[in-house]
């Protein structure tokens, strides 16, 4: 019933995400995952968590696709 709800304290967003709550932190300390603070705790909306993990999901299956080409673009380079 948890993962069904909207807006996620640090304990669900962390078993939604499938990573520690120290790993969150970090997150949200460097900026790289939405969050808001209600009150002095720190939120999660679930859609943009989700809109989040796509974003990066694509930007890994890009990064891989182009891997080859900076690789071999570092290997002449030395």
């Amino acid at each position: 019933m948890a993962d069904s709800r909207e807006v996620m304290n640090i304990r669900q967003a962390s078993q939604y995400l499938g990573v520690s709550p120290d790993t969150l932190y970090k997150y949200v300390g460097e900026q790289s995952i939405p969050a808001f603070k209600l009150g002095n705790r720190w939120r999660f909306k679930k859609s943009r968590l989700d809109q989040w993990m796509e974003e990066k999901s694509s930007q890994m299956e890009s990064g891989a696709k182009r891997k080859p080409k900076a690789a071999s673009k570092a290997a002449g380079s030395q």
